[in-house]
């Protein structure tokens, strides 16, 4: 399925309360959120049937609608029961989950409190965000010339849509160079993240990474820095600058789409694929299969 256009795929989508076959699942072109980004959502996957850390994706999603403005109309656990339902219904044992909340098209115009907020869960057959062969290789990434915002120039705690402009616009321009991804940096020009994933970097058998003040503290972030404290590894959180890249001996990225990828380059900077990395990459594959009694499995 994976050449096929998402609005002529089979299937069903969960909509406001009722599952919906997959064409019916539609938007009016005046909704708010695609004129005006007021939109939050989540990337999951599930494997083994199971959603990972669903619980902690249904918080994010509403504390996203929060610091958006958007009441929700769902709780955190009506939430991931129909996500648990919309995974359940594709029949798929592994693959990506996308929640999606918006406000409607009632009024346009830059303020519109009283539009209705809507809700919606699609899953599907993904089985790499990035080539089996780039991660074989390693991922090279451009250094975007867009930066991350500071924290008063926009909502960075929540994952809404409108943040992601600058993601697009930089992933185009590193794959239109020939790069799989871009690494972007933050509005002080420290080291931030990539298009869509965190990033880590390996030097003398400890983590350094980028703290998160104004981009997403990741989901599978946190899950990696878990996994490293539980070996022992030293993790250094901290402000990165551009120019220690040329000091750092392994690098990968983290995301819930991402997973854990190997990176190989960024710009003019060289990485090994090494033994840290992988064995992250081992222990973030056992933690994602770990069932029925996982903290990170659905109960």
């Amino acid at each position: 399925m994976a050449n096929i256009p998402f609005d002529q795929r089979e299937g069903s989508i969960w909509l406001n309360g009722a599952v919906v076959p997959w064409s019916d699942a539609r938007v009016h072109v005046l909704t708010h959120g695609l004129h005006y980004a007021s939109s939050v959502f989540e990337g999951e996957r599930f494997y083994g049937g199971r959603v990972f850390k669903l619980k902690e994706h249904g918080e994010r999603l509403v504390n996203s609608c929060r610091i958006m403005g958007m009441d929700c109309p769902y709780s955190v656990a009506e939430l991931n029961q129909a996500a648990e339902a919309t995974v359940k219904a594709t029949g798929l044992s592994e693959g990506y989950l996308r929640r999606v909340i918006w406000r409607g098209s009632e009024m346009m115009g830059v303020a519109a409190q009283s539009n209705k907020i809507n809700v919606a869960m699609a899953a599907w057959d993904w089985p790499s965000y990035f080539s089996p062969d780039a991660l074989e290789k390693g991922l090279r990434l451009a250094i975007s010339d867009w930066r991350r915002p500071a924290p008063d120039c926009a909502p960075i705690e929540a994952k809404a849509a409108g943040l992601y402009m600058i993601c697009t616009l930089s992933k185009h321009a590193a794959e239109q160079a020939g790069f799989n991804d871009s690494l972007m940096f933050d509005y002080r020009g420290l080291v931030a993240e990539a298009t869509g994933a965190n990033v880590f970097f390996v030097k003398d058998g400890a983590l350094h990474t980028p703290t998160p003040d104004c981009f997403l503290n990741g989901i599978t972030r946190q899950t990696v820095m878990e996994l490293a404290r539980r070996r022992g590894i030293q993790i250094f959180e901290r402000a990165i600058a551009p120019e220690e890249l040329e000091g750092f001996e392994q690098c990968f990225l983290t995301g819930s789409a991402a997973e854990i990828s190997p990176v190989s380059e960024i710009g003019p900077y060289q990485f090994e694929i090494g033994e840290m990395t992988k064995q992250i990459l081992r222990d973030y594959h056992h933690e994602v299969y770990r069932v029925p009694n996982s903290r990170s499995a659905v109960a």
